[in-house]
């Protein structure tokens, strides 16, 4: 079955199709690309046979993925999404072997191990004197992160080389973090407190695609992988504090004051231990359930581009320019990142062979008015540094909004070709895996460069 390379057709449909099908089977955790390279060859040997027999190409395809026999159940539901065009993903395991179970019963004591490392090392630097303030705000992300990716480092049985690069990346943050003079209250401090978690989540992803980082496809699962996790932790957060409320309450019923153990231990300890669990509830749960995040994609996209419209026409009517002070600059960063989203979720969940429809005319609405929204901040932006010069904020509100503004634009420009019937879907799913890449490298240069350039203020 390895050694050959097998050829059916060069019908872009059928590609097409086969791509879709090797995207689904690679979402599955022990599949590693050796292994998808060899059930790619089988299918494609089975295609040929069928179609020597006289089955057009899509039959031939849909009979051989369900005459897949290593991946049997995963394939034939995918044949069943395929064929029935479902824009939602449902993964079924197959019957594991048994040192895959041994390994997933390890899974859970693993987790917990990682987040109780989680826990002590927030905790940690409080018992040896550091207060709060600058210290943590700048490493509570190489706290919490670095179990995290400890966790997948194992979970994906990554190589030694990876590991090098992630431990690497890991002290380049802890370094820099800490080797400027930089007081708590200066803006490269908030600024590195913002930026350095988000270049560590992606250096976390590097774990969690088994360093696999160049592939599209794998950016997109840990893209998707990004939308569980935070769906997991607010509800893991909901009911922490749901439990924190009720020991408080029941403790004082008897006259013992828990607010210091609370403040202290639980709420820190739980909230970061929680990253951890949180990545081992998705994971956990991977192979059982549906995909929420699509879900509330297909909920709320409608409502954003509703408000978003509904700003724009405010803006017109009322004449008022946009107040631009820090507070106002990272709430419409927020609404611009929640937009790309949506976006994003909204692909990850889509069979990228239908045709486009009213939900893809409603997402392009929503991405022409980001993109307009965003282009009147970076006008109030561009008229304050005009006004007072550059400061470490509004450079870095300047420049996180020409990074999104670029993406918008582009992603309206496919969108607006894929509604239109003139270009692949395709397209649209590698650009915004590939801008990942572009997000790391504006997060490092924050982090990295900006306190020395203005003198670390």
């Amino acid at each position: 079955m390895g050694g050959r390379a097998v050829t059916v057709s060069n019908d872009s449909e059928l590609e097409e199709q086969i791509a879709g099908w090797r995207a689904y089977v690679e979402r599955r955790p022990e599949i590693h690309g050796g292994d998808a390279d060899e059930l790619e060859d089988h299918l494609r040997s089975r295609i040929t046979e069928l179609t020597d027999a006289g089955l057009q190409e899509d039959e031939a395809f849909l009979i051989a993925v369900k005459r897949m026999g290593t991946l049997d159940d995963v394939s034939r539901e995918f044949a069943r999404e395929h064929s029935e065009r479902l824009w939602k993903q449902l993964v079924l395991p197959a019957e594991p072997d048994a040192p895959t179970v041994a390994r997933s019963r390890r899974e859970l004591p693993v987790a917990l191990f990682c987040a109780v490392l989680a826990a002590l090392a927030v905790k940690a630097p409080a018992l040896f004197g550091v207060g709060l303030g600058g210290f943590y705000a700048r490493n509570l992300g190489l706290f919490v992160l670095a179990p995290l990716a400890g966790y997948f480092v194992w979970q994906r049985r990554v190589s030694p080389r990876v590991v090098a690069v992630l431990t690497g990346l890991f002290v380049l943050g802890a370094v820099f973090a800490n080797v400027y003079p930089l007081d708590d209250d200066s803006q490269s401090v908030v600024l590195t407190a913002l930026h350095l978690p988000l270049a560590l989540w992606l250096v976390v992803g590097v774990a969690y695609v088994g360093g696999e980082w160049l592939s599209a496809q794998r950016r997109m699962d840990f893209i998707r992988f990004t939308g569980e996790w935070a769906i997991y932790y607010v509800l893991l957060a909901l009911g922490g504090g749901v439990l924190t409320g009720i020991t408080v309450n029941v403790f004082s019923a008897i006259g013992v004051n828990t607010d210091d153990f609370v403040g202290s231990w639980l709420v820190p300890c739980g909230a970061a231990g929680a990253v951890v669990v949180a990545a081992w509830l998705v994971e956990a749960k991977q192979s059982v359930i549906e995909n929420m995040a699509p879900v509330l994609t297909r909920v709320f996209t409608p409502l954003f581009a509703v408000a978003l419209l509904a700003f724009l026409v405010a803006f017109v009517v009322s004449g008022h320019g946009i107040d631009v002070d820090r507070d106002v600059l990272i709430l419409f960063d927020v609404l611009l990142v929640l937009v790309l989203g949506l976006l994003l979720y909204a692909i990850s969940a889509r069979d990228p062979l239908a045709r486009a429809g009213l939900f893809d005319r409603v997402q392009l609405g929503l991405v022409i008015s980001a993109l307009l929204i965003d282009a009147l901040v970076l006008v109030a932006i561009t008229g304050r540094i005009t006004e007072f010069g550059f400061t470490p904020n509004k450079t870095a509100a300047l420049g996180e909004n020409l990074v999104l503004l670029a993406n918008l634009a582009w992603s309206a420009w496919l969108f607006f070709g894929f509604v239109r019937n003139r270009a692949p879907f395709a397209r649209l799913e590698r650009w915004q895996t590939g801008y990942v890449l572009v997000y790391a490298a504006w997060a490092w240069v924050v982090v990295l460069v900006f306190p020395p350039i203005f003198g670390f203020r």
